[in-house]
């Protein structure tokens, strides 16, 4: 019996105990391909020789020191490092431990602003549908996912939700791209109009949708639009990149894809490539020049932000992906990964969408696609599809709930950035036996 409390109370886990690339193998030496990178983490590997040295490096040195008394080189380097890429004026990062924390520091950050600006009754924050923020009860209640939301609603501040950008299930039969681009538009004018603009503190939205709806690109202008918006009413853009960034999608911050400047930027997962647990909240220099000409302090805080060990490795990773030009992997075998998957299951009766971005590949099922009608949720297609994956060697990311947080499936791929021609096709070939396996028994 295990005394660990995982995250199934009737599930049993295979153990983990060793990596090799995108390999990891358990403890009776089976082989598993890591195409998820377990939710989208780890974008080296298990194995990276130089992020290895590197923490063994700085444990060596010092391994932690309280932020509240010190500084490190490791947390200002990493720190100078992602403000010298990321787009705009986010010329200010704050450490946390993963994409939770971020995301609350980041609704913090925001309140405070307002309320140092003279601007207490700035307070409403608007999300879409189908969003995930985190696990933390300000990040959950962000989040519109409403399996994830149900038995805490009680202990939920109020969020307001609008549709999300998912062309597959949102977009009307006659509309284009840029018309469901506006309509969306238009109803986040309508409801900050609702809320009144002087009460709304900020807009978030995933640029890339990653683990709720299975990795939904936004359409061409959108963020464009919710940017502009958000422009002429003195609101906040936070963008939610935790899964989506650091190279996910091909580029560092999904966002310089939208050709966007988000106020707050949350990173995560790929910033340390699991190495070590760390995550960030990227500052736009008019709200930290607003809290330092103010209070000069913000209020917040947790005991291991801008851990010394975690930064090390952290930007040991990132100049890993750097040298090696690994987002020119991440954009060819992204694009070879999309058409394999294509040919593979592109005409499948089962199959409604396959989407994505760089290595953030998403494949719905549907019952009939024609209508698009999903299978019935008590099926539990998704974990069926995790278990035998697993049979096979294969980690995939299967989710339930895609369309409103009950019905729908979808598997989401994001496998790490070093993977090869050979890596796509052992993926796609274990991942098509898997799909085809359990719809053979329903």
């Amino acid at each position: 019996m295990s005394h660990v409390l995982h995250r199934s109370l009737v599930q049993q886990y295979p153990t983990a105990v060793k990596g090799e690339g995108v390999y990891i193998l358990d403890a009776q030496h089976k082989r598993y391909i890591d195409a998820c990178g377990g939710a989208a983490v780890s974008c080296l590997g298990h194995s990276d020789q130089a992020v290895i040295d590197a923490i063994k490096n700085q444990v060596d040195q010092i391994a932690y020191a309280h932020s509240s008394f010190f500084t490190t080189q490791p947390m200002e380097e990493l720190a100078d490092f992602l403000a010298s890429k990321s787009p705009g004026n986010l010329n200010s990062v704050y450490f946390v431990s993963g994409g939770s924390e971020a995301v609350e520091s980041a609704l913090k950050l925001a309140r405070q602003y307002y309320v140092e600006k003279g601007e207490p009754e700035r307070k409403h924050i608007i999300a879409r549908r189908q969003s995930y923020h985190g696990n933390t009860l300000g990040a959950l209640a962000t989040g519109g996912n409403l399996w994830r939301r149900q038995q805490f609603e009680p202990l939920l501040i109020n969020i307001h939700h609008l549709t999300p950008c998912y062309a597959y299930r949102e977009k009307l039969e006659k509309e284009t791209d840029h018309s469901f681009a506006e309509r969306l538009a238009n109803e986040l004018e309508d409801k900050i109009a609702e809320l009144g603009a002087e009460n709304v503190m900020a807009f978030i939205a995933e640029p890339v949708v990653g683990a709720t709806m299975g990795a939904v690109p936004p359409v061409a202008d959108y963020f464009k639009r919710m940017r502009e918006i958000c422009n002429r009413h003195g609101i906040l853009l936070i963008a939610d990149e935790v899964m989506c960034g650091m190279g996910r999608t091909g580029a560092l911050f999904a966002s310089s894809q939208e050709e966007v400047e988000p106020d707050l930027i949350c990173i995560a997962k790929g910033l340390g490539g699991g190495y070590q647990p760390i995550g960030a909240t990227l500052v736009s220099d008019k709200i930290i020049t607003q809290i330092k000409e103010g209070s000069g302090f913000f209020q917040h805080g947790h005991t291991y932000i801008g851990h010394a060990t975690a930064c090390a490795a952290s930007l040991a990773v990132q100049h890993r992906i750097e040298s090696d030009n690994l987002l020119d992997n991440v954009n060819r075998m992204g694009e070879r990964l999309q058409q394999a998957l294509l040919e593979s299951l592109g005409d499948h009766q089962h199959i409604g969408d396959i989407r994505g971005r760089g290595l953030f590949r998403g494949i719905e099922l549907v019952k009939d696609r024609h209508t698009k009608e999903p299978f019935d949720a008590s099926i539990k297609l998704h974990a069926k599809i995790k278990a035998t994956a697993m049979q096979h060697g294969l980690m995939c990311y299967p989710m339930g709930g895609t369309i409103n947080g009950k019905d729908g499936d979808h598997i989401l791929l994001a496998p790490p950035f070093i993977i090869n021609e050979d890596h796509v096709e052992e993926i796609v070939d274990k991942l098509s036996l898997s799909i085809n396996q359990v719809l053979k028994t329903l």
